[in-house]
């Protein structure tokens, strides 16, 4: 069903003022998918037409782009697209700034502790010499992550179980905001066994002092880069102190495409949104100013890799990560994270004039509005 832009408008404006909970017939959830489908062939048009402008776009086995040295491609990433997955250790709940991309926003004063002494390590609690057993097991990652929400809040509790995931071969990566980062905890870091560091740089819109800790940063941990959801704030920021930032000798940057749950999407009312195989719902500039980054980056010889961390990589990280688990053919935990359909987030890019389906045609007799049923 080629549904009219026309169409899908009147058709999203009675569902956006349904009441909450009432669910859709069998045929208007056929609307719904046909226009998310219009909606995300053009998307997917339009990004086609930017990455033919990027010189040198390469792909890793065709489950994510990216741009400049292959040996700078993070490891990390490698482990969560071609690896066996890529394992989140959780353990600080708390963080010292409020961003209004953060999937936690307005709840960072109420998030569960992990508990004294424990980490949360594939939804099960350990403690710190756990890990040697588990370790014993059959399914040992070939990385990990330390996530959830900012580990620099208590960073000097992360030094022991760095050291046993060190000692078994296991590759990881930390993120952090930088903020509260500081020569001797960094140093620590890296004498403790971290691979890799990713600051968030967006987080503290380019801060001088977070782009030093990243220097200091790449002298005391062998991988360092950043990896932030690409916004028009943090992209003019990026720009305006490029120089500075590049010359840190950092070694990627990760553009993590910014997809939205319902703790942040009300800090982007009335932007153009998309959903990506009925999945992660975004606005529709965030992997364009990806593309964009990228494409200036190839052009000017950036010694650095920059990763085009976008919903379709997301999407092939899920069903790298369940076959490498043994799941059925197809299977995958990527999915939408919304209860239910925000019908209302659609409707400023299908009210957009300029914003055009490819192509169109009639709905058919029982689509049409009006028309209940067959």
């Amino acid at each position: 069903m080629k549904i009219s832009k026309r169409d899908a408008l009147a058709w999203f404006e009675f569902f956006a003022m349904l009441p909450e909970g009432e669910e859709l017939m069998p045929w208007q959830q056929e609307i719904v998918y046909a226009t998310f489908a219009q909606i995300e062939t053009a998307i997917d048009a339009r990004n086609a037409r930017l990455m033919a402008e990027i010189p040198g776009l390469k792909t890793l086995e065709n489950r994510t782009y990216y741009v400049g040295s292959d040996d700078r491609f993070p490891r990390g990433c490698r482990s969560c697209l071609l690896g066996t997955g890529l394992s989140a250790i959780r353990k600080t709940n708390k963080c010292n700034i409020e961003c209004k991309f953060c999937y936690n926003y307005g709840e960072l004063d109420c998030q569960p502790p992990i508990g004294e002494g424990m980490w949360e390590i594939g939804g099960t609690k350990f403690r710190e010499e756990d890990v040697d057993l588990l370790l014993t097991m059959g399914n040992r990652p070939t990385g990990v992550s330390y996530v959830y929400l900012e580990p620099f809040m208590e960073i000097g509790k992360y030094e022991g179980i760095i050291r046993r995931f060190h000692a078994a071969g296991v590759h990881q990566h930390l993120y952090t905001n930088g903020l509260l980062a500081d020569e001797d905890s960094l140093r620590m870091l890296g004498e403790a066994g971290l691979d890799e560091l990713r600051f968030n740089l967006g987080a503290s819109n380019c801060a001088d002092r977070v782009i030093e800790n990243i220097r200091i940063a790449k002298r005391v941990i062998p991988r360092v880069g950043i990896e932030t959801p690409m916004t028009p704030e943090f992209f003019e920021r990026f720009f305006r102190k490029k120089e500075q930032i590049l010359s840190t000798g950092l070694d990627f940057i990760n553009c993590a495409e910014l997809h939205l749950n319902p703790n942040n999407i009300g800090n982007y009312e009335g932007e153009e949104m998309y959903i990506c195989r009925h999945g992660y719902i975004s606005p529709i500039w965030s992997r364009e100013l990806t593309l964009k980054l990228m494409r200036i980056a190839a052009e000017e010889g950036w010694d650095v890799a920059v990763h085009d961390c976008s919903n379709r990589t997301k999407f092939a990280r899920d069903l790298n990560l369940r076959a490498k688990e043994g799941g059925w053919f197809g299977a995958s935990s990527y999915g939408c994270e919304f209860p239910a359909t925000p019908y209302e987030a659609f409707l400023p890019i299908l009210r957009d004039e300029e914003f055009l389906f490819l192509e169109e045609e009639p709905l058919p007799e029982g689509y049409r509005p009006g028309q209940w049923g067959y």
